[in-house]
């Protein structure tokens, strides 16, 4: 990948600045939140210029959703039940969710299990995108693990997605040892899985718009650590790494150029979530 240079002192400045004027909106919209929505808002891991890595979940790690039967382990969030969010969401054998809309979209990929809903069954490997407006009534037969991000769609990002990823095609990556299959592409930001050969290395290489990594399988690593699947890492912008793997391989989700995108807002549609 081309190497881009870091920001200079100037617009370190500009940064700084912008970093915490974005703080300064996400705590005022928590606030509006609490108050429409009269449930306990959150931040959890809101400053998206920190990174974040989180082990796999504990048995303890787990917060009860609105829905009996069914929990979450909140990776970050910024409001209340109507927020910006990414998640674990697990579904206990015939757990289901009320009808909902959602204002901001939803994107999800089923780790484990069978998701269900209106559309029919989602077994494990399916990658879901409900645009904004859309709405369902999903549950769970036999429970399932999800992964789940919630207001995270640009303006005009209103396709509909499934793919079942156990059989969609993949395509060689930009090194050796990697294999890529894209998910989704718009407006500068790609999702997609990575699968790492064992003793695969890429390059050192900048992330101008961020990186978010959820590990399926294996062992990712970089010169910061190892990360056994389940780990979830969110590397700011301008953050820089050389990852590779070792004897185990790895097969990662991945997203680039969402942080500090133009993203919709739970105030844009004043309602779902």
């Amino acid at each position: 990948m081309p190497r881009i240079a870091e920001p200079g002192q100037a617009g370190a400045t500009c940064w700084i600045q912008e970093r915490a004027e974005r703080l300064e909106v996400l705590q005022n919209r928590v606030q509006v939140s609490n108050t429409e929505d009269s449930v306990k808002a959150a931040l959890i891991n809101a400053d998206f210029e920190q990174r974040v890595v989180l082990p796999p979940p504990g048995a303890g790690e787990w917060s009860a959703s609105p829905m009996p039967g069914v929990t979450r382990r909140m990776l970050d969030r910024v409001g209340g039940e109507v927020a910006r969010a990414t998640s674990v969401v697990r579904y206990a054998p015939a757990s289901r969710f009320e009808r909902h809309e959602h204002g901001g979209g939803e994107e999800i990929l089923v780790l484990d299990g069978v998701f269900s809903d209106e559309a029919g069954d989602h077994p494990a490997g399916t990658y879901l995108r409900n645009p904004p407006g859309t709405g369902h009534a999903p549950f769970s037969r036999e429970g399932c693990t999800l992964f789940v991000k919630l207001w995270q769609f640009a303006r005009g990002d209103t396709q509909p997605v499934r793919i079942d990823t156990r059989t969609a095609a993949w395509h060689p990556g930009l090194v050796p040892g990697l294999s890529v299959m894209p998910l989704h592409e718009h407006a500068g930001i790609s999702t997609a899985l990575v699968r790492w050969k064992p003793n695969t290395r890429f390059a050192p290489h900048t992330h101008p718009g961020g990186e978010e990594i959820l590990v399926l399988e294996g062992l990712f690593q970089d010169e910061f650590g190892e990360y056994p699947a389940g780990t979830w890492l969110r590397n700011p912008r301008w953050s820089r790494h050389a990852p590779f793997t070792g004897p185990n391989g790895a097969l990662i989700y991945v997203k680039t150029g969402h942080l500090g995108a133009e993203l919709l807002q739970p105030d844009d549609a004043g309602s779902g979530g």
